[in-house]
């Protein structure tokens, strides 16, 4: 590593040593990562996996859909349970359609659980959009890619395939995706999440035995950092004790950013402190890049121009990508930080709903992100500052009634959560 490297990763640590928020999950070393690029290689790899487990196999996701792609990873499971894996598979009440599949997996054996089956069920409106699974706990997957063809997309065919990514796993950060699952089945069945289940480490759950162990993992931490070596966190978001560890994860490492910033997000409507990290990051000389998805949902094309004026100004640079559909939740800051998950860069994402990111660091896999983030960067419309400014009044009425009666549902739904 450069000195200028060292220097980076020594600041970031420090800014990141001291948040609560290290007390909700930890970075492990010694994991292999494989960077997986849209559907067609993540459903070769997690298909593979499945044929060859040979005790457990768990998944999790938003989208399980009765295509091409949701019936050969359906088929891969239903071989796995036929051979004597156990079998276990959430989906959600909203993102999921009662399929005729579920029946086949109910004949086999496999057992399925409905996160929130209604748009206001037990947990609220709050959905479990993760897309994660985990092979005889050797083998985990956390990413953006629902159980989806690549070029399906409500009925309509898409010229290309998804940019979406998702991430293999191998090591002990593994135990740490397993453990999350396992509290999201239980709390299915109870109704709550089980107090037994607050940390990934067993034991007592006293103050002193928590206390213990964050301490413990603040050192360990420490000792990860300090030594500059690849490391690897898996982050879920949920409802009790970790609001908003995600959001606070992108804080850190882009109020740490000192050379370059790259985010690509469908649904960027972030709150104040996330926009202001960016335009912070970008007047201190920083290189911030954003690519936006476009249209999906038509309130959102409206809504989130109007973020856009603040941003240009303090000199960040935004594309909308409009190639395909971008599905990618995905972010590099200075090329030693990196996440890949399932959070949007939304209010339902970051306040409401269940997600799961895992955040890089100083790992190989990074060079590759950054190389196909930057390439979607210039597949993409940039957001020229001067264009922009001479909008119509007309449109410029539409994105400020469209940003705020988002902002005023927003706020609603989440409780006064969302900023």
């Amino acid at each position: 590593m450069s000195v200028g490297g060292a220097r980076r990763f020594a600041r970031l640590r420090q800014a990141l040593l001291g948040r609560r928020y290290w007390q909700r999950y930890r970075f492990t070393s010694g994991n292999d990562v494989k960077l997986l690029c849209a559907g067609d290689e993540f459903f070769r790899a997690l298909i593979a996996r499945v044929d060859a487990a040979q005790s457990d196999v768990v998944l999790e996701t938003y989208i399980f859909e009765n295509d091409h792609a949701g019936q050969a990873v359906s088929a891969a499971l239903l071989r796995a349970v036929a051979r004597g894996v156990k079998v276990r598979v959430i989906t959600d009440g909203i993102g999921t359609e009662r399929l005729p599949m579920f029946n086949d997996w109910l004949a086999a054996g496999i057992e399925h659980r409905i996160y929130n089956p209604h748009i206001f069920g037990r947990f609220g409106f709050s959905r479990t959009h993760r897309k994660l699974a985990v092979i005889d706990d050797q083998f985990g997957y956390c990413g953006g890619i629902n159980i989806v063809d690549d070029y399906e997309n409500n009925g309509a065919k898409l010229p290309y395939r998804r940019w979406d990514f998702a991430v293999e796993l191998h090591g002990p950060v593994v135990a740490d995706i397993r453990q999350a699952f396992e509290v999201q089945w239980q709390r299915i069945r109870l109704g709550h999440r089980p107090l037994d289940s607050l940390e990934p480490q067993g034991g007592p759950k006293t103050a002193a035995s928590l206390g213990s162990l964050r301490r413990r993992r603040r050192r360990r931490n420490e000792e990860l950092w300090a030594g500059g070596q690849p490391c690897v966190a898996f982050v879920a978001r949920d409802n009790l004790i970790n609001r908003r560890a995600i959001e606070k994860a992108y804080l850190a490492a882009i109020g740490q950013a000192r050379n370059e910033v790259l985010l690509a997000n469908p649904y960027f409507m972030p709150g104040r402190k996330l926009r202001r990290a960016l335009v912070f990051a970008a007047r201190r000389g920083v290189v911030v890049k954003l690519i936006v998805g476009r249209k999906e949902f038509k309130a959102l094309d409206y809504a989130v121009p109007f973020l856009y004026r603040a941003l240009l100004k303090a000199g960040v640079q935004i594309a909308e990508y409009e190639k395909t559909m971008l599905h990618g939740k995905v972010a590099v800051v200075d090329s030693n930080w990196a996440t890949v998950g399932s959070s949007n860069l939304d209010a339902l994402s970051l306040v409401l709903n269940n997600e799961a990111n895992v955040v890089l660091v100083n790992d190989p896999s990074i060079g590759a992100l950054r190389e196909a983030i930057l390439v979607a960067f210039k597949d993409s419309r940039r957001i020229d500052e001067a264009r922009y400014d001479a909008r119509p009044a007309g449109e410029r009425l539409l994105n400020w009634l469209a940003y705020t009666s988002y902002r005023a549902v927003m706020k609603l739904l989440t409780v006064g959560g969302y900023d």
